[in-house]
């Protein structure tokens, strides 16, 4: 038989793996999610069968997961047994490929797994996702609880199988704060994921860009593309934060960056409500007037969600709103189909088509004005 390099944890695992259903269950499910119950509420005493065994401490529920498992996760691992603290333990995996050790960095448990465990070939164990324990503790703001000697540059730009750094979760979850200021470089941010989504892409996306040193935000990075084409002014416009974006760099020409498909900033600012985020001088007519791949303006956008009130009046003239899109609607049509026609000025109203009208528009003779 030809030897294998597997660890004693790869070993344990596909061991686990391999097992009959009627093996690795000696108790039934229903047990096993009582002792769950129980070691998640701090109370293994109360366990039919005391003292419990590391067996059935290591049974896994239909989700793969262990009491270990639950206790690291809740906190309540003072109650299990010392000779449950091994390194084969703490990395077995559940069927996610998370172990005991990434639980308790999601339960904010570090501090309370024995420091001999918090050792680098373990925290660098994948999930299924390419999340190592370092990835989970960044994600859940929990990083600060491992040994600072483990956080290098190499750790901190570990990916996931998305591609995803430290820095990108931490960024997604609002948890900036806690990475080393050493590592909050420049060059750091420029890291990319598979979707070519940098750290401010992830940060602006998520309403976490204030937590990023303004001294680090250029227009450089802020014009980035991701695979889509999306610039950090996309993703803030997008998710209802462009007021993160400072302000010297809202400009006419960022907030007509185009993506892949003709979308712009500007765009994205009218749909979401954000038009009264800008500055007036930047807000021309112009502006309002840049058409995306169909044709719609920022005035289509913000006719169809609701948001022209928040455009200054001598900027809904009769001229801006009967520009039409490549189907040949404008925005204040748009606004009619979409319940709105009460934000357009009410000289600019249409009238109710009389029954001739309506008829010329029927046989294509005629078009609404609108």
């Amino acid at each position: 038989m030809a030897a294998t390099n597997r660890t004693p944890v790869e070993s344990l695992n596909m061991g686990l793996q391999s097992q009959p259903v009627s093996a690795l269950y000696s108790h039934s499910l229903m047990d096993i999610n009582r002792l769950h119950e129980l070691v998640r509420e701090g109370e293994l005493s109360a366990w039919k069968e005391s003292p419990v065994a590391i067996d059935l401490l290591t049974e896994p529920n239909s989700a793969g997961t262990t009491a270990l498992h639950i206790a690291a996760k809740y906190g309540t691992m003072s109650q299990l047994p010392p000779n449950v603290f091994t390194p084969v333990l703490f990395t077995i995996k559940n069927k996610s490929g998370y172990t005991p050790l990434h639980h308790a960095a999601i339960g904010g448990n570090l501090t309370k797994v024995p420091a001999f465990l918090l050792i680098l070939d373990l925290l660098l164990t994948r999930s299924n996702s390419g999340y190592t324990v370092f990835h989970t503790a960044a994600a859940a703001g929990t990083l600060s609880q491992l040994p600072p000697q483990l956080l290098t540059r190499d750790t901190i730009l570990l990916k996931t199988e998305l591609g995803n750094t430290l820095l990108h979760e931490a960024a997604e979850n609002g948890f900036l704060s806690q990475i080393p200021a050493e590592f909050m470089t420049k060059e750091n941010l420029l890291e990319r994921n598979v979707s070519g989504e940098t750290i401010l892409h992830v940060a602006a996306l998520n309403g976490h860009l204030d937590q990023i040193a303004p001294e680090l935000i250029t227009n450089e990075l802020l014009s980035l593309n991701t695979q889509s084409g999306d610039t950090v002014f996309h993703a803030a416009a997008i998710s209802h934060h462009l007021e993160q974006i400072p302000a010297q760099f809202i400009t006419h020409d960022n907030l007509i960056l185009r993506s892949n498909s003709g979308y712009t900033p500007i765009h994205a600012a009218a749909e979401t409500g954000q038009l009264d985020a800008i500055p007036n001088e930047v807000l021309t007519s112009d502006l309002l007037l840049t058409q995306n791949d169909l044709g719609d303006t920022p005035l289509h956008a913000a006719a169809a969600e609701g948001h022209l009130n928040q455009l200054p009046k001598e900027l809904l003239t009769s001229s801006n709103l009967a520009v039409r899109n490549y189907n040949g609607a404008t925005p204040i049509r748009t606004a009619i189909i979409s319940g709105h026609i009460d934000q357009i000025p009410e000289g600019l109203r249409p009238r109710p088509p009389g029954i001739v009208q309506r008829l010329l528009y029927k046989i294509g003779f005629s078009r609404p004005e609108y």
